[in-house]
């Protein structure tokens, strides 16, 4: 097992004390300092990198030292993926492993024996994770920082009063590729490549909520846990025909969801939706549905097609699309507040005929090379 430490100036005699205490039982041990405890320094400097190296998996656990761990624990646990818990005792720390799974253990240096930092340390890496009993609360902290800790290129749109939220994917390589797109000269080919590139790509933020467990396989070269998908079921549903676009790309990262269709088609004089076709998984109620459809223009297509979704019985449903604008994303959110909506960018507004604008044209037609 690898085991990273970290001390500021008050916790650095009793980091020593233990890095040697847990070399000598053969422990693997990397130090990320402080080297002094002569010369005051500042907490999280060296909480962050200790905490985000076991983050990384390239240390199994970590043990943080300060003057009372109210510090370091503080900065740990901004650390996405770390359940660092402040012990005192044997008690608090066997019960930080046997129910919080913690993974990061500290301790204050001020307020702890030496003699008893040791049994804490001893408690807190020999008990085992009562898993049976206590994941389903741990994972509920990890799809929490899921949802709202890791886009890092996803900033939140709010339009009007409406419900539901909207998250804009302000990633460099998607507002490249989408550039591209726009062009008027790009080809059919390149255009229809380009939508599958920046499909692949939206779907990962979409997925941040997925649930995760640890398994065991054997690599060439040792036994190692790996993180797998913890039996979730997916569905990526299109909206015809510009959605067919976007499924084929993220159906290239998620090839194991399953596929539905949903054919609408917007009256030119009326501006409303048609429906003419509806074939969706029969265990549809059971999966994590994913609908793509380009553009959110009047919101009108989309939110029927979700309509038909939810009658089905699904119950977490997110949207995709490449462009929308605010009336769009406000008419959609007022019928479906429940549903998260993912896009690549936000334009101005419709023009007379309902197109977006400046837009990138009709999307059906550039990935098909029709008119």
């Amino acid at each position: 097992m690898k085991i990273i430490l970290a001390a500021d100036h008050a916790g650095f005699t009793m980091k020593e004390v233990i890095k040697k205490y847990l070399e000598e039982k053969e422990y693997e041990v990397l130090d990320c300092g402080t080297t002094s405890g002569d010369l005051s320094v500042d907490y999280p400097d060296f909480g962050f990198k200790a905490a985000e190296i076991v983050a990384s998996n390239k240390a199994d656990m970590g043990v943080l030292i300060c003057g009372t761990g109210i510090g370091m624990s503080m900065v740990a646990n901004k650390v996405q993926g770390i359940r660092a818990t402040l012990c005192h005792d044997h008690y608090t720390a066997e019960m930080s492993r046997k129910h919080n799974n913690s993974n990061i253990l500290v301790m204050g240096s001020r307020v702890t024996s030496i003699e008893i930092a040791k049994d804490i340390v001893d408690t807190w890496l020999t008990t085992e994770f009562e898993a049976k009993k206590h994941k389903i609360r741990i994972d509920k902290i990890a799809n929490y920082e899921n949802v709202h800790i890791s886009k890092t290129f996803v900033e939140p749109f709010t339009c009007g009063k409406t419900g539901g939220r909207t998250f804009v994917i302000n990633h460099p390589l998607i507002k490249h590729k989408l550039g591209i797109m726009r062009n008027k000269n790009t080809s059919s080919k390149d255009f229809r490549d380009l939508v599958h590139e920046v499909s692949a790509l939206m779907i990962y933020p979409a997925t941040c909520h997925l649930a995760l467990e640890e398994i065991e396989i054997e690599t060439p070269i040792e036994k190692t846990k790996i993180s797998n998908l913890s039996g979730k079921k997916l569905a990526v549903v299109s909206v015809l025909r510009a959605g067919l676009g976007m499924a084929e790309g993220i159906l290239k990262v998620i090839p194991n969801a399953k596929e539905g269709h949903i054919g609408l088609y917007r009256d030119h004089k009326t501006l409303k939706p048609v429906d003419y076709y509806c074939k969706l998984p029969n265990d549809i109620s059971e999966r994590d549905v994913f609908v793509v459809d380009p553009m959110l223009a009047t919101g009108g297509s989309v939110a029927s097609a979700v309509r038909h979704i939810k009658a089905k019985g699904a119950k977490k449903i997110s949207l995709i699309s490449l462009l929308a604008v605010p009336e769009g994303i406000a008419r959609f959110h007022e019928e479906h507040p429940d549903v998260d909506l993912y896009v690549a960018a936000i334009d101005s507004h419709l023009d007379k005929n309902a197109y977006i604008v400046p837009g990138l044209g009709d999307a059906g037609d550039r990935l098909f090379g029709t008119k």
